[in-house]
């Protein structure tokens, strides 16, 4: 499977509850931060649904 890079660009404050446990399962913690994923179709569903707080790194 190909690699995909994450980084996590935008704050979680005033995020709904879902979203920031979704930022949490990715694995990031704070701004800037980037974690590395296997590209599952697991994966790219949770970085849809959180997509306006993280920027893809492919």
């Amino acid at each position: 499977m190909a690699k995909i890079k994450i980084q996590q660009v935008r704050s979680i404050i005033r995020c709904p509850k879902v979203q920031k446990q979704t930022i949490e399962a990715l694995g990031l913690k704070k701004i800037n931060a980037v974690v590395e994923h296997e590209a599952t179709p697991q994966i790219l569903g949770m970085v849809e649904k959180v997509k306006h707080l993280v920027k893809v790194i492919e």
